[in-house]
C-alpha cells in the first residue's frame, strides 16, 4: 500500500516467485541432473563398445545393437500408430451433439478438462504403448536373426512334411508377430472404445441407441481383426502340435503329436480356423449391415465350438479310444518320437551291446595282467586333491586352485599320460593387505601350471607332480606362465601403467612386472576413465595417480564369461579347463547350439539334466544356458581363451549343424573353420561333460528302439546317486583312458553307470570316445547288463566296501583322532565280461589339512581288497602277483624277506617302527615318517607270515599272537590316520 504521506514508496515484494538467481540455479541443477543421467547411460554403452572392440568382436556388438534398435523402432512405431490412429478415428467419428442425460453431463466435464491437452495426451498415450511394445520387441533379436538367416536342416517332420527349420526358425517368429498383432488389436479396441464412450459414441445409461453407427462400424472392424488373428492362431496351432510339450508317463516331457493330437486336436484346429474366418467376415459385414446381431451370434458359436470341438471332443477321444488300448494307439507316434529324439540329441548312433556282467575266465593270472591293460586307473581324484595341490604347491597365500581340478592328457616319451591339472590363480583373499592399489594394481595375476600323474601317488600318498614349483618347471617345457584370465579371476585389474605388478616371489625376493599384452581397454583417455569410474562405481579411476600412460583395464576375465559375451547365442559348458598349447596357457571352453523347436523330440531342462554332486558343491560348474528348455543340442563350437592376453577364438566343430550355420550367417567372420584348429590344440580337445550328461539322461529311456517296450517302461533306467558322499545328487561322469571289449588299445573316454529305475543293481555301463581327432570320437557305447541276474551297481559296491568287517574296522581306525576319510571317484572298468570297481581312499588328519592317498578299494566278481596300493589290491582280488605266480600261491602275497622270524620279534619291530613314525610325525619330518611306515608295513607282513606258518604247524592255534597282531594292525592304522 503506498505511503499516504507522499514520500517515496518502498520496493515491491513479489510473494511466492523465486528470484532470477534462484531460477537460474534450479535450471542449472536440472540440466546437470539430466546430463548426469545421460552420462550414466552413455557410460554403460561406451564401456561395452570399448570392451567388444578390445577383443576384436565389435561386429557382435554392432549387429546385436542395430538389431535391437531396429526392432524397437519398427514395432514401437507400429504399436503407437495402431493405437494412435484408432484414437484419432474414434475422436473424428464422435457425434456432433451429445444426448441430454446425466451420463453425458458428467462426461462433459472430462471432455472440457482434456480439450486443451488433447494432442499432448494422444502423444503421451501413443509414446507409452510404443515404448513398451518396442522394448518387448527388442528382446526378440535372437528370434529375428534366426528367422532372417535360417538355414534348412534338410530333414522333414513326419506329420506335415515341412523342413525342421520351419519349426526351429520360422514358427517362433510367426508366433511373435501373432502375439504382437493380438496386443495391437486389444489395445486399439480398448483405446477406441474409451474414446467413443468419452465423446458419446457409446452410451451405457443414456436413452436411445447404445452406439452410433460410426462407433459400431469402427469397433466391429477391430473385433473382426481380432477374430481374424484368432483364425491365424488356430492355423499355426496345427503346426505347433509338432513341437507341443505334454507330460506323458512313458516319456516324461513329450514333444510332438500323439494319437489324440492327430485324430482330435488337428481336425478340431482346422474346423475352428474355418469358423473363425467366417466369424471375422461377419464382423466386417457390420460396415454395411450396422447391426451386431450376426457377428455376436457367430462369436458365440466360435466360443462354443472351441469348448466342444477343441476341448470336449479330444477328451472323449482320449478317454474312450486311447486309454482302453493305449499302447496300440500310441505306438506309431512313439516311434516318431523315438527317432526324432535320438537324432536331435545325437544319440542315434549309440551302440548298445549285451554284456554278461561276470567273468568266465579261470586263469586269475591272466585276469591280473589284463587288469593292468584295461584302463589307466586314476587314483588322483581331481575333485578331492585340490587341497593337496593347494597345500603343497600354493607357495604364496595370494595364489589358489579351483575346488575341482581338471583331467587332461599329456604325452611323454611318446606315451599319453592321464594328468590332473590346475592353474595357480590369483586369490585376493590371501594377499597380505587389502586396499584398492593392492587389489587392482599390484596383485593382478596368477602364475604357472601345476600338474600331477593321475594314476600314481608317492610313498606318502601325495601326488606325483609333473609340473611344480614357482616358477613352474617340469615336463611341460617353456610357456607363458602369467595367468591374467582364469576361473577365479572375477574382478578388474589395471595394468601396464606406472604402478608395477607383483609377478612372483622366490628365494631371492619379490619379482615385479608390467603387463605387455594388448588386452583390455586403454585408460589414456579422460572420457574412458570417467566412463569406467561411473560403470564400476569407483571414482578413483578418474583421478588416481597410479593410472597413466599405458594403463589398461582388464575385466570380464573368466573364460566362460568371455565366450558368452562374444557369442551370446551359444550355451556354455559348465567346465572350462586349461591346457598348455604351443607355449601358451589356453582355456578350452565347449559351447553348444540349441533349440526347443525340433518336431517330435522330447524336451529336457539343461539346468536339471546337467546337475550332479559336483555342480551342487561348486556353482562354477553349472551350465550357462541361453535356453534352459531344449530338444536339440550340438557341441558345435570349441572356444579358447588365452590366459595371458584374454584372446577369444571360436572354432567351428560341428560342420553340419544348421543352427550354427544360421548364427554364422547372422554374425559373419566370428567363427573360424575347423581346419584352423592346430594339431597341438586338437590333442587337448575332449568330449564335453554337459553334453554327455544330457545324452545319458535321455538314454535312460531312449536306449530302446521298440515302441512297445518303450511304452511299457520296463527298460527305464536312472542315473545313480553319487555313492562316495551323502549329497543325494547324481554321480558325475568320469574321464578315464580305458579299453572297451573288442578294442585293442586304450582310448580317452568319458564314462558313467546306470541302474534300473528305483533299484541299486547295475543296468548298463555307458562310455563315449572323448579323444578328439580320432575316427571314433563321439561314439557312444552302452554295455547292457542282463536283466535276469543281479549285478552290483555303484551304491551296492560302496555298501559292500563299508560293510566288510575288516575294511570297516580299518576305516574306523583311519578315522581315529581328528582324522577324516574321503572317498575318491568310484571308477568302473569292464574287464573280461565282469566289472572292476576301483576307489581311492584319502585321509586328512592330525596337523595335515589336505587329503593323502592311504588305501585303494578294489572289487571284482565278489572279491574285495583294501590295500595300500592299487597293485597290492589287484593282487589280492585276483590272487596273483603276475602271470608267473604258481596256482598254489594264489590269494597270498610274496613275503618281503626269505627268513622267517618269530611273531613276537616281528611285532616288536612293528612297535619300534610305529614309535619312530609318531616321533617323526610330531617333528614334521616326512621323509623319516615315510621310512617308518615302510618298516611298519614290512614288520606286520613278517608277523602275518610267521603266524601263518605257526598255524599250519600247530593246527591254527596261537590266539595270543593273533591279539598282538591285531593290536599292531590298529597301531599301524592309527599311524596312517594321524598322517
Amino acid at each position: 500500500m503506498p505511503d499516504r504521506g507522499g514520500g517515496p514508496t518502498g520496493p515491491r515484494i513479489r510473494v511466492g516467485r523465486p528470484s532470477r538467481r534462484v531460477r537460474t540455479l534450479l535450471m542449472t541443477l536440472g540440466v546437470l541432473a539430466v546430463l548426469a543421467m545421460a552420462f550414466v547411460m552413455f557410460a554403460g554403452f561406451w564401456t561395452d563398445w570399448l570392451w567388444y572392440r578390445s577383443v576384436h568382436y565389435s561386429s557382435v556388438f554392432t549387429t546385436t545393437l542395430w538389431t535391437k534398435i531396429g526392432l524397437f523402432f519398427v514395432f514401437g512405431l507400429l504399436m503407437a500408430a495402431a493405437v494412435g490412429v484408432n484414437i484419432w478415428l474414434a475422436h473424428k467419428m464422435r457425434p456432433p451433439l451429445s444426448a441430454m442425460s446425466m451420463e453425458q453431463q458428467s462426461l462433459d466435464r472430462y471432455r472440457m478438462g482434456i480439450a486443451p491437452y488433447k494432442r499432448w495426451l494422444l502423444l503421451a498415450i501413443t509414446s507409452l504403448v510404443g515404448l513398451i511394445a518396442g522394448a518387448s520387441a527388442s528382446g526378440q533379436w535372437r528370434t529375428w536373426l534366426m528367422w532372417v538367416n535360417g538355414v534348412p536342416f534338410n530333414q522333414k517332420d513326419p506329420q506335415f512334411h515341412l523342413d525342421v527349420s520351419f519349426y526351429a526358425f520360422d514358427l517362433p517368429w510367426y508366433r511373435f508377430l501373432l502375439g504382437f498383432g493380438f496386443a495391437a488389436a486389444v489395445l486399439s479396441l480398448i483405446a477406441a472404445a474409451l474414446t467413443h464412450y468419452l465423446y458419446g459414441g457409446l452410451r451405457i445409461t443414456s436413452p436411445g441407441a447404445r452406439a452410433t453407427a460410426a462407433a459400431t462400424g469402427h469397433l466391429s472392424v477391430l473385433l473382426g481383426i481380432f477374430v481374424a488373428l484368432k483364425a491365424v492362431a488356430y492355423w499355426l496351432d496345427r503346426y505347433g502340435l509338432a513341437v507341443k510339450s505334454s507330460d506323458f508317463k512313458a516319456t516324461g516331457n513329450w514333444t510332438g503329436l500323439r494319437y489324440v493330437d492327430a485324430n482330435a486336436y488337428l481336425p478340431a484346429k482346422t474346423i475352428l480356423f474355418c469358423i473363425a474366418v467366417i466369424c471375422a467376415l461377419l464382423f466386417f459385414a457390420t460396415l454395411w449391415r450396422r447391426t451386431w446381431q450376426l457377428p455376436v451370434i457367430g462369436f458365440g458359436l466360435m466360443v462354443l465350438s472351441a469348448i466342444l470341438i477343441g476341448g470336449l471332443y479330444p477328451a472323449i477321444v482320449q478317454k474312450f479310444q486311447v486309454q482302453p488300448n493305449e499302447q496300440a494307439k500310441e505306438a506309431p507316434y512313439v516311434e516318431k518320437n523315438l527317432k526324432a529324439t535320438r537324432e536331435a540329441y545325437g544319440i542315434d548312433g549309440t551302440d548298445v551291446t549285451e554284456y554278461p556282467g561276470t567273468s568266465t575266465t579261470k586263469d586269475k593270472a591272466k585276469l591280473r595282467d589284463d587288469a593292468d591293460n584295461a584302463a589307466s586307473i586314476r587314483l588322483m581324484d581331481p575333485n578331492v586333491v585340490s587341497p593337496t595341490f593347494q597345500q603343497l604347491q600354493q607357495v604364496r597365500n595370494y595364489y589358489g586352485f579351483p575346488s575341482n581340478l581338471d583331467v587332461d592328457r599329456y604325452s611323454k616319451d611318446g606315451k599319453d599320460q592321464d594328468t590332473v591339472i590346475g592353474l595357480r590363480e590369483l586369490n585376493l583373499q590371501g594377499i597380505p593387505k587389502s586396499n584398492w592399489i593392492n587389489d587392482h594394481f599390484r596383485y593382478t595375476h596368477g602364475y604357472g601350471v601345476v600338474a600331477a600323474k593321475g594314476t600314481e601317488a608317492d610313498s606318502e600318498g601325495r601326488p606325483v607332480f609333473t609340473e611344480y614349483n614357482l616358477p613352474s618347471r617340469g615336463d611341460l617345457g617353456q610357456y607363458q606362465q602369467q595367468i591374467y584370465y582364469g576361473e577365479k579371476t572375477t574382478q578388474y585389474s589395471i595394468v601396464g601403467g606406472p604402478q608395477k605388478e607383483i609377478d612372483y616371489s622366490d628365494d631371492s625376493g619379490e619379482k615385479t612386472t608390467s603387463y605387455k599384452g594388448k588386452s583390455g581397454v586403454s585408460l589414456s583417455s579422460a572420457v574412458n576413465r570417467a566412463a569406467y569410474a561411473v560403470a564400476f562405481g569407483e571414482p578413483q579411476i578418474l583421478y588416481s595417480g597410479a593410472i597413466g600412460d599405458g594403463s589398461r583395464i582388464l575385466y570380464n576375465r573368466t573364460p566362460k564369461e568371455r565366450v558368452e559375451a562374444v557369442a551370446p547365442w551359444l550355451t556354455i559348458d559348465g567346465d572350462a579347463y586349461p591346457a598348455v598349447v604351443d607355449g601358451k596357457i589356453q582355456w578350452i571352453v565347449d559351447a553348444y547350439t540349441t533349440t526347443n523347436g525340433y518336431p517330435y523330440a522330447s524336451r529336457t531342462t539343461l539346468g536339471d539334466t546337467t546337475a550332479d554332486s559336483l555342480t551342487a558343491a561348486n556353482n562354477q560348474r553349472a551350465v550357462v544356458a541361453q535356453q534352459n528348455q531344449v530338444n536339440y543340442i550340438r557341441n558345435s563350437v570349441k572356444a579358447t581363451v588365452d590366459a595371458y592376453t584374454g584372446q577369444v577364438k571360436l572354432y567351428q566343430w560341428d560342420t553340419k549343424d544348421p543352427v550354427l550355420k544360421t548364427w554364422m550367417k547372422a554374425f559373419p567372420n566370428t567363427v573360424e573353420s575347423k581346419d584352423s584348429i592346430s594339431p597341438s590344440l586338437m590333442a587337448h580337445l575332449r568330449y564335453p561333460q554337459d553334453l554327455f550328461k544330457v545324452q545319458r539322461e535321455l538314454l535312460t529311456r531312449y536306449h530302446v528302439k521298440d515302441a512297445q517296450t518303450f511304452l511299457s517302461g520296463s527298460e527305464v533306467w536312472q542315473i545313480p546317486d553319487d555313492p562316495t558322499n551323502k549329497s543325494g545328487d547324481a554321480v558325475p561322469p568320469y574321464y578315464l583312458s580305458m579299453k572297451l571289449p573288442g578294442q585293442t588299445s586304450q582310448a580317452f573316454s568319458l564314462t558313467t553307470t546306470m541302474t534300473p529305475n528305483g533299484r541299486d543293481n547295475l543296468s548298463a555301463f555307458m562310455s563315449v570316445n572323448a579323444e578328439a581327432g580320432t575316427g571314433d570320437y563321439g561314439k557312444i557305447t552302452i554295455l547292457k547288463l542282463p536283466t535276469g541276474r543281479t549285478v552290483d551297481g555303484p551304491k551296492r559296491v560302496q555298501s559292500q566296501f563299508n560293510s566288510e568287517p575288516s575294511i570297516a574296522e580299518s576305516i574306523r581306525l583311519l578315522r581315529g583322532g581328528d582324522s577324516e576319510v574321503e572317498y575318491g571317484n568310484l571308477l568302473t572298468v569292464p574287464l573280461d565280461g565282469g566289472l572292476l570297481y576301483v576307489e581311492p581312499v584319502y585321509v586328512r588328519g592330525g596337523d595335515l589339512k589336505y587329503p593323502l592317498l592311504r588305501k585303494v578299494l578294489v572289487t571284482y566278481g565278489g572279491s574285495t581288497a583294501f590295500e595300500n596300493t592299487l597293485g597290492e589290491a589287484l593282487n589280492k582280488v585276483f590272487g596273483a602277483n603276475s602271470s608267473t605266480v604258481p596256482p598254489e600261491n594264489e590269494g597270498t602275497t610274496k613275503p618281503p624277506t626269505s627268513n622267517n622270524p618269530t611273531v613276537q620279534e616281528a611285532l616288536n619291530d612293528a612297535q619300534k617302527a610305529f614309535d619312530k613314525g609318531q616321533e617323526a610325525l610330531k617333528k614334521g619330518d616326512w621323509q623319516s615318517y615315510g621310512e617308518a611306515q615302510k618298516d611298519l608295513e614290512d614288520a606286520l607282513k613278517r608277523a602275518e607270515d610267521a603266524q601263518s606258518k605257526a598255524d599250519k604247524t600247530t593246527g591254527g592255534s596261537g590266539n595270543n599272537a593273533d591279539k598282538s597282531s591285531d593290536n599292531a594292525d590298529k597301531s599301524s592304522d592309527k599311524s596312517s590316520g594321524g598322517g
